[in-house]
């Protein structure tokens, strides 16, 4: 088992896409940037390790968007704690934050989306 956590995935969509995201449906993706909020309680470092690489299996929300969108960044938060629903909460609450698909990444809490749309690039805190 790996070290428990959370993290978020910095995504660039070049141009609009119309995808199915499992159950959740289909929804209409605008170009931009996207960052997605997860968490990893038995091993946060391999769902990352997970993500960054392609793969034709479909079994998370994110999954449907990674095989159109190129992730740019990583931002890891080892712990026990799970602050996927603060962090999308922050990122949701900026400027220019929009839900492309409501309840995307969130079907086990009750956050509107873990994942959140900007036209331009995010400044994230965690950036150096």
């Amino acid at each position: 088992m790996g070290t428990p956590g959370s993290y978020l995935l910095l995504m660039k969509l070049p141009a609009p896409r119309t995808l199915i995201a499992g159950r959740l449906g289909s929804f209409r993706f605008p170009a931009g940037w996207y960052v997605y909020t997860g968490s990893a309680l038995g091993g946060v470092e391999q769902r990352v390790a997970r993500h960054l690489r392609p793969s034709d299996v479909r079994r998370w929300h994110l999954d449907y968007l990674k095989a159109e969108a190129t992730i740019r960044g990583t931002f890891i938060f080892p712990g026990p704690e799970r602050p996927e629903c603060d962090l999308a909460a922050e990122l949701l609450s900026r400027p220019g934050a929009a839900v492309p698909a409501p309840r995307f990444g969130a079907s086990d809490c009750r956050c509107p989306s873990h994942l959140i749309h900007f036209e331009t690039r995010p400044s994230l805190p965690y950036d150096e």
